[in-house]
């Protein structure tokens, strides 16, 4: 395959400004990031959703930066050519400034990320001015935000009223004006996802947000329906279904093993006569 170089956040927003599409994917270790990269993804987003889909938790919540920097360092080796960003967990960066910048600089420094994805408003502003300023590119988070899930009143649709459409229109202008250099939108109506992109100069990407965003992401479990069974999600669409061919390969390979039909003869070795003769022959 053609060795091609990762897409830089000034080719981003020139997509934008093209209207071409930007495709992205979670993935959260070495196989998976590299068949992303291999099928021509433009971005993979090492999401703290792990916690849900890899870690088997019942939300993000309980993912610490050292889960982030460990799958983020794997994706990193599965796709060295394509642009990696990697959450940065609950409760990391609402403190101090310092405090947020250690856990980015872990995410770079030990992961490999090449940028840093953090979720809320215009309350971390700052912090994400702080660190764009050192150096770092920051993906912004707004709507239907998974660590803040309790406060909001669980998974439901974001910006249905004016007041939320009003709100997370001037959360994203504070994103854009701190330096973020990118804008995922998640469960927000269709028509409030495509105000909020024209409204910006930074490309959006939407999940369960519509068609009108610059770009869409979904988690590699969901769109290929690998793991457990869940229940469908309306915004989401299976492109595969692994889940099933890898329950029917093991369970064949359990009822061949039970009924002594594999190994057969083509998956088996032999020694030489001689040697058989000497282990089990008449040694006198």
């Amino acid at each position: 395959m053609e060795q091609r170089k990762p897409l830089t956040t000034a080719k981003m927003r020139k997509m934008k400004q093209d209207g071409v599409p930007i495709t992205i994917v979670t993935a959260y270790d070495y196989p998976s990031a590299r068949l992303a990269e291999e099928a021509g993804i433009d971005v993979i987003l090492v999401g703290d959703s792990l916690g849900n889909v890899v870690l088997g938790y019942d939300s993000t919540l309980p993912v610490t930066i050292d889960d982030m920097v460990y799958h983020t360092r794997a994706a990193v080796r599965g796709a060295a050519n394509t642009f990696v960003v990697a959450d940065m967990p609950f409760m990391t960066y609402h403190g101090s400034v310092d405090q947020a910048l250690k856990g980015v600089a872990r995410l770079m420094q030990e992961g490999g990320a090449k940028a840093v994805k953090l979720e809320g408003g215009a309350e971390i502003a700052g912090t994400v001015e702080a660190i764009v300023k050192a150096g770092v590119p920051v993906v912004g988070h707004l709507g239907l935000t998974p660590q803040s899930v309790h406060q909001i009143g669980g998974f439901r649709v974001q910006g249905r009223s004016s007041e939320q459409a009003e709100k997370l229109l001037s959360d994203a202008k504070a994103l854009e004006q701190a330096g973020a250099f990118a804008l995922v939108i998640e469960l927000v109506t269709d028509e409030l996802a495509a105000w909020v992109t024209k409204q910006l100069s930074i490309p959006t990407i939407g999940i369960g947000s519509g068609v009108h965003c610059d770009g869409q992401v979904l988690v590699f479990h969901d769109l290929l329906q690998y793991g457990p069974v869940t229940p469908s999600r309306k915004f989401v669409k299976t492109y595969g279904n692994v889940g099933e061919m890898v329950r029917n390969g093991i369970s064949a390979y359990v009822k061949e093993v039970k009924a002594r039909t594999f190994p057969a003869p083509e998956h088996t070795f032999h020694m030489d006569n001689d040697v058989v003769q000497y282990l089990y022959g008449d040694k006198g």
